[in-house]
Protein backbone atom coordinates (compact mmCIF):
# COMPACT_ATOMS: atom_id res chain seq x y z
CA UNK A 1 0.00 0.00 0.00
CA UNK A 2 1.61 3.47 -1.44
CA UNK A 3 1.83 6.31 1.58
CA UNK A 4 -1.37 8.09 2.85
CA UNK A 5 -1.51 11.14 4.19
CA UNK A 6 -3.68 11.50 7.87
CA UNK A 7 -2.91 14.74 8.15
CA UNK A 8 -0.94 13.64 11.60
CA UNK A 9 2.41 16.38 11.80
CA UNK A 10 3.22 17.11 15.10
CA UNK A 11 0.35 14.80 16.95
CA UNK A 12 1.28 13.72 19.93
CA UNK A 13 0.47 9.67 19.97
CA UNK A 14 1.05 7.18 22.99
CA UNK A 15 0.85 2.94 21.29
CA UNK A 16 0.91 0.92 24.20
CA UNK A 17 2.70 -2.32 23.38
CA UNK A 18 4.71 -0.41 20.44
CA UNK A 19 6.96 -3.09 20.58
CA UNK A 20 6.01 -5.72 17.80
CA UNK A 21 3.45 -7.24 15.45
CA UNK A 22 0.52 -4.31 14.97
CA UNK A 23 1.89 -1.99 17.43
CA UNK A 24 5.47 -1.43 15.83
CA UNK A 25 3.61 -0.98 12.71
CA UNK A 26 1.17 1.55 13.98
CA UNK A 27 4.06 3.23 15.70
CA UNK A 28 5.74 3.39 12.54
CA UNK A 29 3.11 4.91 10.15
CA UNK A 30 2.31 7.41 12.61
CA UNK A 31 6.55 8.20 12.71
CA UNK A 32 6.35 8.35 8.54
CA UNK A 33 3.38 10.86 9.21
CA UNK A 34 5.53 12.95 11.20
CA UNK A 35 4.01 12.24 14.37
CA UNK A 36 5.90 12.08 18.00
CA UNK A 37 5.18 8.66 19.49
CA UNK A 38 5.00 7.33 22.29
CA UNK A 39 5.63 3.57 22.84
CA UNK A 40 5.68 1.16 25.96
CA UNK A 41 6.23 -2.31 27.11
CA UNK A 42 7.29 -4.01 30.25
CA UNK A 43 10.44 -4.81 29.49
CA UNK A 44 13.22 -2.25 28.24
CA UNK A 45 15.26 -4.99 26.08
CA UNK A 46 11.61 -5.04 24.06
CA UNK A 47 11.58 -1.32 23.99
CA UNK A 48 15.83 -0.88 22.88
CA UNK A 49 14.71 -2.96 19.77
CA UNK A 50 11.60 -1.17 18.23
CA UNK A 51 13.70 1.63 19.09
CA UNK A 52 16.15 0.26 16.74
CA UNK A 53 13.40 -0.55 13.84
CA UNK A 54 11.84 2.38 14.33
CA UNK A 55 15.28 5.66 14.12
CA UNK A 56 11.91 7.82 15.30
CA UNK A 57 15.36 10.24 16.76
CA UNK A 58 13.64 12.67 18.86
CA UNK A 59 10.11 11.99 17.66
CA UNK A 60 10.12 8.66 19.54
CA UNK A 61 10.07 8.21 23.60
CA UNK A 62 9.99 4.61 24.99
CA UNK A 63 8.96 3.99 28.41
CA UNK A 64 9.02 0.96 30.19
CA UNK A 65 5.66 0.31 31.96
CA UNK A 66 3.37 -2.37 32.61
CA UNK A 67 -0.02 -0.73 31.98
CA UNK A 68 -2.28 -2.99 34.27
CA UNK A 69 -0.19 -1.02 36.99
CA UNK A 70 -1.90 2.62 37.92
CA UNK A 71 1.76 3.08 38.76
CA UNK A 72 2.98 2.77 35.68
CA UNK A 73 0.47 4.07 33.38
CA UNK A 74 0.50 7.37 35.57
CA UNK A 75 4.43 7.66 34.98
CA UNK A 76 3.79 7.02 31.59
CA UNK A 77 1.31 9.18 30.73
CA UNK A 78 3.45 12.39 32.96
CA UNK A 79 5.97 11.54 31.05
CA UNK A 80 4.79 11.88 27.74
CA UNK A 81 3.35 15.46 28.71
CA UNK A 82 6.59 16.54 30.28
CA UNK A 83 8.57 15.82 26.95
CA UNK A 84 5.72 16.21 24.18
CA UNK A 85 3.34 18.75 26.45
CA UNK A 86 0.14 17.35 25.56
CA UNK A 87 -1.40 13.94 24.10
CA UNK A 88 -3.56 14.01 20.83
CA UNK A 89 -3.80 10.23 20.60
CA UNK A 90 -4.10 7.21 22.53
CA UNK A 91 -3.97 3.46 20.58
CA UNK A 92 -4.67 1.11 23.33
CA UNK A 93 -3.17 -1.92 21.16
CA UNK A 94 -1.46 -4.18 24.45
CA UNK A 95 -3.13 -7.37 24.19
CA UNK A 96 -2.52 -10.98 24.69
CA UNK A 97 -3.66 -14.60 25.04
CA UNK A 98 -3.22 -17.97 26.95
CA UNK A 99 -5.16 -20.87 25.49
CA UNK A 100 -8.16 -21.47 28.28
CA UNK A 101 -9.19 -24.81 27.31
CA UNK A 102 -13.06 -24.71 28.28
CA UNK A 103 -14.03 -21.56 30.42
CA UNK A 104 -15.87 -23.76 33.37
CA UNK A 105 -12.20 -25.17 33.74
CA UNK A 106 -10.22 -21.78 33.35
CA UNK A 107 -8.41 -21.08 36.40
CA UNK A 108 -8.73 -17.82 38.45
CA UNK A 109 -4.92 -16.77 37.55
CA UNK A 110 -5.30 -17.17 34.30
CA UNK A 111 -8.64 -15.18 33.65
CA UNK A 112 -6.69 -12.15 35.56
CA UNK A 113 -3.90 -12.50 33.54
CA UNK A 114 -6.03 -12.10 30.52
CA UNK A 115 -8.63 -9.72 31.77
CA UNK A 116 -5.89 -7.27 33.27
CA UNK A 117 -4.02 -7.12 30.32
CA UNK A 118 -6.52 -6.89 27.50
CA UNK A 119 -9.31 -5.03 29.60
CA UNK A 120 -8.01 -3.55 32.78
CA UNK A 121 -4.89 -2.35 31.08
CA UNK A 122 -6.73 -0.34 28.26
CA UNK A 123 -9.29 1.05 31.36
CA UNK A 124 -6.40 2.87 33.22
CA UNK A 125 -4.48 4.14 30.05
CA UNK A 126 -7.92 5.53 29.10
CA UNK A 127 -8.69 7.14 31.95
CA UNK A 128 -5.62 8.41 32.83
CA UNK A 129 -5.37 9.93 29.27
CA UNK A 130 -9.15 10.86 29.02
CA UNK A 131 -9.07 13.20 31.41
CA UNK A 132 -6.18 15.31 29.91
CA UNK A 133 -8.10 15.21 26.46
CA UNK A 134 -10.93 15.99 28.34
CA UNK A 135 -9.39 19.01 29.46
CA UNK A 136 -7.39 20.19 26.88
CA UNK A 137 -10.69 19.67 24.53
CA UNK A 138 -9.52 17.27 21.65
CA UNK A 139 -7.99 14.01 21.16
CA UNK A 140 -8.71 10.78 19.76
CA UNK A 141 -8.72 7.06 21.61
CA UNK A 142 -8.57 3.99 19.29
CA UNK A 143 -8.52 0.71 20.99
CA UNK A 144 -7.20 -2.77 19.17
CA UNK A 145 -10.12 -5.27 20.01
CA UNK A 146 -11.25 -8.63 18.16
CA UNK A 147 -13.52 -10.80 16.21
CA UNK A 148 -13.63 -12.60 19.01
CA UNK A 149 -15.22 -10.07 21.00
CA UNK A 150 -18.01 -11.06 18.96
CA UNK A 151 -18.11 -14.65 18.08
CA UNK A 152 -17.65 -17.59 21.24
CA UNK A 153 -14.17 -19.22 20.39
CA UNK A 154 -13.12 -21.88 21.64
CA UNK A 155 -9.68 -21.15 23.13
CA UNK A 156 -10.01 -17.46 23.29
CA UNK A 157 -13.35 -17.39 25.57
CA UNK A 158 -11.42 -15.04 28.22
CA UNK A 159 -10.01 -12.97 25.91
CA UNK A 160 -12.83 -12.79 23.78
CA UNK A 161 -14.84 -11.40 27.15
CA UNK A 162 -11.96 -8.90 27.37
CA UNK A 163 -12.38 -7.38 23.82
CA UNK A 164 -15.88 -7.63 24.16
CA UNK A 165 -15.50 -5.03 27.61
CA UNK A 166 -13.08 -3.14 25.36
CA UNK A 167 -15.95 -2.38 22.25
CA UNK A 168 -18.50 -1.22 25.74
CA UNK A 169 -15.90 0.57 27.13
CA UNK A 170 -15.14 2.32 23.74
CA UNK A 171 -18.76 3.17 23.19
CA UNK A 172 -18.94 4.54 27.12
CA UNK A 173 -16.00 6.65 26.41
CA UNK A 174 -17.40 8.27 23.60
CA UNK A 175 -20.84 9.16 25.30
CA UNK A 176 -19.16 10.82 28.14
CA UNK A 177 -16.68 12.58 25.75
CA UNK A 178 -18.57 13.54 22.88
CA UNK A 179 -19.00 17.08 24.63
CA UNK A 180 -15.00 17.58 24.42
CA UNK A 181 -14.49 16.94 20.91
CA UNK A 182 -12.66 13.89 21.80
CA UNK A 183 -13.69 10.25 19.68
CA UNK A 184 -13.56 7.46 20.89
CA UNK A 185 -13.49 4.01 18.62
CA UNK A 186 -12.18 0.59 18.25
CA UNK A 187 -11.22 -1.77 15.34
CA UNK A 188 -11.73 -5.41 15.40
CA UNK A 189 -9.12 -7.40 13.28
CA UNK A 190 -10.23 -11.10 12.53
CA UNK A 191 -6.61 -13.25 11.89
CA UNK A 192 -3.87 -11.01 10.91
CA UNK A 193 -0.46 -11.97 9.73
CA UNK A 194 1.62 -11.46 12.80
CA UNK A 195 3.67 -13.34 15.57
CA UNK A 196 1.23 -13.26 18.26
CA UNK A 197 -1.42 -15.57 15.74
CA UNK A 198 1.66 -17.63 13.80
CA UNK A 199 0.35 -20.80 15.89
CA UNK A 200 -2.81 -20.86 13.66
CA UNK A 201 -1.92 -19.23 10.38
CA UNK A 202 1.15 -21.27 10.30
CA UNK A 203 -0.62 -24.69 10.87
CA UNK A 204 -2.16 -25.09 7.31
CA UNK A 205 -5.13 -26.83 8.78
CA UNK A 206 -5.85 -24.29 10.92
CA UNK A 207 -4.83 -21.91 8.16
CA UNK A 208 -7.93 -23.58 5.51
CA UNK A 209 -10.28 -23.96 8.30
CA UNK A 210 -10.12 -19.98 8.97
CA UNK A 211 -10.16 -18.85 5.30
CA UNK A 212 -12.47 -21.11 4.61
CA UNK A 213 -14.85 -18.72 6.56
CA UNK A 214 -13.92 -15.38 5.06
CA UNK A 215 -15.21 -14.12 1.92
CA UNK A 216 -12.19 -12.38 0.70
CA UNK A 217 -10.29 -15.91 1.04
CA UNK A 218 -7.66 -14.80 3.37
CA UNK A 219 -6.54 -13.41 6.05
CA UNK A 220 -5.31 -9.82 6.80
CA UNK A 221 -1.70 -8.20 6.56
CA UNK A 222 -0.59 -6.04 9.51
CA UNK A 223 -1.29 -2.93 7.09
CA UNK A 224 -4.51 -3.49 6.38
CA UNK A 225 -5.13 -3.17 10.24
CA UNK A 226 -2.87 0.05 10.64
CA UNK A 227 -4.22 2.58 8.32
CA UNK A 228 -7.72 2.13 9.63
CA UNK A 229 -6.40 2.88 13.35
CA UNK A 230 -4.92 5.99 11.72
CA UNK A 231 -8.19 7.02 9.69
CA UNK A 232 -9.75 6.73 13.56
CA UNK A 233 -7.05 8.78 14.90
CA UNK A 234 -7.15 11.37 12.18
CA UNK A 235 -9.58 14.31 11.58
CA UNK A 236 -10.64 12.92 8.47
CA UNK A 237 -13.01 10.60 11.07
CA UNK A 238 -13.98 13.97 13.55
CA UNK A 239 -17.62 12.43 13.02
CA UNK A 240 -17.31 8.68 13.57
CA UNK A 241 -17.28 7.88 17.96
CA UNK A 242 -18.35 5.02 19.38
CA UNK A 243 -17.85 2.74 16.56
CA UNK A 244 -16.47 -0.86 16.23
CA UNK A 245 -14.69 -0.77 12.92
CA UNK A 246 -14.92 -4.99 12.08
CA UNK A 247 -12.13 -5.48 9.92
CA UNK A 248 -12.35 -9.35 8.90
CA UNK A 249 -12.01 -9.50 5.11
CA UNK A 250 -16.18 -10.10 5.64
CA UNK A 251 -16.10 -12.84 7.92
CA UNK A 252 -18.98 -11.35 10.01
CA UNK A 253 -21.43 -10.96 6.99
CA UNK A 254 -21.79 -14.72 6.55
Amino acid sequence: MGLLSYNLDGKVAIVTGGTRGIGLAIAQELLRQNAKVVICARKQDGLDKAKEILKGGDNLLTCVAHIAKEEDVSALVDTTVKVFSKIDILINNVGMNLPTGSLVDVELSAWQKIIDSNLTGTFLVSKKVGAIMRQQKSGKIVSISSIAGRLASPGMNVYGIAKAGIEMMTKNLALELAPFDVQVNAVAPGMVRTDFSKPFWSNDAIHDMIVKNIPMGRIAEIDEVVHPVLFLASDGARYITGQTILIDGGASIV
